[in-house]
C-alpha cells in the first residue's frame, strides 16, 4: 500500500507518482475500487539497481 511505500522508499507521493508516470518506478497493481498496492519485490528491486547505479556513477 502506498504508505508503506512511503515509508520504505522515503519518498513522497507525488515523487511516487511522478516516476511511475515516467516509467521510473515500478507500476502499482489494482485490488479493486480505488485501491492499489505495490508488489514488494518490484519496488525492493527498483531500489536495489538505484544502489547498482549508485556505485557504477562513483566507481566511473
Amino acid at each position: 500500500r502506498l504508505p508503506e511505500v512511503i515509508h520504505v522508499s522515503g519518498l513522497s507521493r507525488s515523487t511516487i507518482y511522478d516516476l511511475i508516470s515516467r516509467n521510473a518506478f515500478p507500476a502499482q497493481v489494482s485490488l479493486g475500487g480505488k485501491n492499489v498496492a505495490w508488489l514488494a519485490s518490484e519496488v525492493s528491486a527498483w531500489m536495489n539497481a538505484r544502489i547498482a547505479a549508485r556505485a557504477q556513477e562513483r566507481a566511473a
